[in-house]
């Protein structure tokens, strides 16, 4: 696989040159939407694009040569690039993990997988599969779903329940009855299944992969209880989520760009009273813009005052339970919210949004899809509800609770 830099192109070192970049390439990407979707994951061609910008290295940390965004710099980047497509956003925020896994694995190792920092790790933290201990690492098997990305990745890291002599395996210090690691294995070791037909985000390739009886190191598999690597603001247990809600915030402002664009040149043809005199049309706008700055401002506020308290030195711990609850929450908003403001759009613009060939029409089908991913779904609402309440929540590591 391919993992160099586009001939002639440096690579980008700063975040404004990385913005820039996937600023850059949300037209190429709107343009050629319909045949990602079509294609139901991401031409090669347009994989190396992605890798242009820099996007897959944004979270490796200076001391690997990365260029160590911010969180907040992190989701402005996939923002930029959902504006074009959502489907390559969605597989550009899943490769630009890489990095943040680094923090967590054996830092040895960590040098001898990526020897670039543009190469991509995919897969489902989930812990779906069955890992057997053996003398030096584990035999790995199981079948994962909603493998993103997973067609163009170069390692592939899949979340298993651990065994010893096919009994669970307790963890010795006895936080966890049953323990669970994550297992990092080469992408040709890993069997997809082609079965990513559904509703939205479609060029993802979102499909199921098996992995059977493969050997996996010990030093290849890692927790989010420890953290190996630098301490730093990235190296956190939720760190992974945190800019996936730039993929729906990037889809609904470039819908409402689109309405906007939109009612400038619509005249209501029964009374002859342009859109943009038109109190229906004012009054829509001007409340999903509302609903659009709020919700954006609310995943901005939480991730700065967050990252603030890290960026000191401080722990999730320092934060207020309201301020750890922030974050979670500002991700579940932002993707309902987004999709919220997709459909009044769609209704607004009426049968101009239900062509194929309106990117309403896909923005309507993406959002409708990516709600579906946990981070947009009532466990992380029942999580937060329990946290605050002084409960057990059951999504714990969305409020970077990790025992």
């Amino acid at each position: 696989m391919t993992t160099t830099q586009t001939p002639g192109a440096e690579a980008p070192t700063t975040a404004a040159e990385i913005l820039a970049r996937a600023k850059a390439l949300a037209p190429v990407l709107r343009a050629r939407a319909d045949e990602i979707e079509q294609a139901r994951r991401l031409p090669a061609d347009v994989v190396e694009l992605l890798r242009g910008t820099g996007i897959f290295r944004m979270g490796f940390g200076r001391e690997w040569g990365g260029p160590e965004l911010t969180s907040m710099e992190q989701t402005q980047v996939v923002e930029a690039l959902a504006y074009g497509d959502a489907s390559a956003a969605w597989c550009g925020v899943i490769g630009a993990n890489t990095g943040l896994l680094g923090n967590f694995l054996d830092q040895r190792v960590v040098k001898e997988i990526y020897p670039s920092l543009d190469m991509i790790t995919a897969g489902v933290l989930a812990p779906a599969g069955r890992a057997e201990r053996v003398p030096g690492g584990f035999r790995l098997s199981g079948r994962w779903s909603f493998g993103s990305g997973i067609g163009h990745s170069d390692w592939v890291t899949s979340g298993a329940f651990v065994y010893q002599d096919g009994e669970p395996y307790a963890s010795p210090d006895g936080s966890n009855p049953h323990e669970s690691r994550q297992f990092i294995v080469p992408c040709d070791q890993v069997e997809t299944v082609d079965n990513w037909h559904t509703t939205g985000l479609c060029g993802t390739g979102s499909c199921d992969y098996t992995i059977t009886d493969v050997f996996v190191p010990e030093e290849h598999t890692f927790t989010f209880y420890e953290v190996r690597g630098r301490r730093s603001p990235l190296a956190q247990p939720e760190s992974f989520m945190r800019a996936l809600c730039g993929v729906p915030l990037g889809v609904a402002r470039a819908a409402l760009d689109h309405a906007r664009e939109t009612a400038l040149t619509r005249v209501d043809r029964m009374t002859g009273t342009a859109w943009s005199d038109s109190f229906r049309v004012q009054v829509t706008l001007a409340e999903c813009e509302a609903d659009y700055n709020a919700t954006r401002n609310g995943v901005y506020g939480s991730m700065r005052r967050q990252w603030e308290v890290l960026a000191a030195g401080g722990t999730l711990d320092d934060l207020t339970p309201d301020e750890r609850a922030a974050s979670p929450l500002a991700w579940l908003h932002a993707f309902r919210t987004s999709r919220s403001i997709v459909n009044r759009l769609y209704d607004l613009l009426q049968t101009w949004s239900i062509s194929r060939t309106s990117p309403m029409d896909r923005w309507l089908r993406d959002t409708t899809t990516m709600c579906q991913n946990l981070t947009a779904q009532d466990a992380v609402l029942e999580s937060v509800g329990a946290y605050l309440l002084g409960g057990t929540p059951r999504f714990r590591i969305s409020l970077g609770l990790v025992k």
